[in-house]
């Protein structure tokens, strides 16, 4: 794991630590933790990959919410610096949403972003 003094910032909300606890537990896996990377792909470049994990990786950061954790690899972690994982619930559709200060600009659907 990287250096406590090195690793950039990376926060999650209450709300989110509580979708990733409910959706743990839904799975039949209450102690499970969000996987969160970047993928190179998407329409603007880069996209956000989530995923229920058991464990973190040796190398992941852990980002520990109030009800659950999130897991970043450190590749990923570097796209994400300064970033806030939270939940939105709205009409369209309920998700993750990560507000990366990172990204000059993304999709219309919110899962792609570019850098500059």
């Amino acid at each position: 794991m990287p250096d406590a003094t090195t690793i950039p910032t990376f926060r999650i909300t209450p709300r989110a630590a509580a979708q990733v606890a409910e959706i743990a537990a839904r799975e039949g896996k209450p102690g499970a933790g969000l996987r969160l990377a970047v993928d190179a792909g998407g329409c603007s470049g880069f996209q956000y990959r989530f995923g229920i994990e058991e464990a973190p990786a040796a190398d992941d950061m852990i980002v520990e919410g109030e009800a659950a954790r999130v897991f970043v690899d450190p590749v990923s972690l570097d796209l994400l610096a300064g970033s806030e994982l939270d939940w939105n619930d709205a009409l369209i559709g309920a998700h993750f949403v990560v507000k990366n200060p990172l990204a000059t600009s993304g999709c219309g659907c919110g899962a792609s972003f570019a850098l500059a």
